[in-house]
């Protein structure tokens, strides 16, 4: 599994629940430029609608070599998911309050892309200001540590 990008950002504003691995519909320069890691899962995230799941948001920016057949880098693309699986988050979405967020994009085992999405809760400031301050800790123990030896 080759990872090609990380949605940091979604692990610092949400609590991540619960995560599933679904497909990515791509067009043929898309692909291309993937394949070269020029993707951004910053300020993107999961709608459903009719039944179907769409990622909104996410850069994919356009292939070098691509002329007229480039793509819009910011287009609605869609989510390759079971039925079952998107009345389900659907469900928790709307009962919940619940979010759908990307959290990873990376290559399957042969070349399919696919794309992790997380069902997430969002955090307070509050909670963003301890994350930091245990990270920092653990940080601080771990220097401590490596004095020592």
């Amino acid at each position: 599994m080759k990872i090609i990008s990380n949605n940091k950002k979604a692990y610092h504003d949400y609590f991540v629940e619960q995560t599933y691995e679904a497909g990515i519909e791509l067009k043929g320069t898309e692909i291309k430029s993937v394949r070269n890691s020029n993707v951004s899962l910053r300020d993107s995230y999961i709608k459903i609608k009719n039944g179907e799941a769409f990622v909104e948001g996410m850069h994919i920016a356009k292939y070098e070599q691509g002329n007229i057949f480039n793509h819009d880098p910011l287009r609605t693309r869609k989510l390759l998911l079971h039925k079952k699986e998107i009345r389900k988050l659907e469900k928790e979405i709307k009962e919940s309050g619940y979010t759908l967020v990307p959290t990873k994009l990376y290559f399957d085992n042969g070349s399919k892309v696919k794309l992790e999405i997380a069902l997430a809760k969002g955090k307070k400031l509050y909670d963003k200001r301890h994350t930091l301050k245990e990270k920092d800790a653990i940080r601080d123990i771990e220097k401590a540590m490596k004095n020592v030896y």
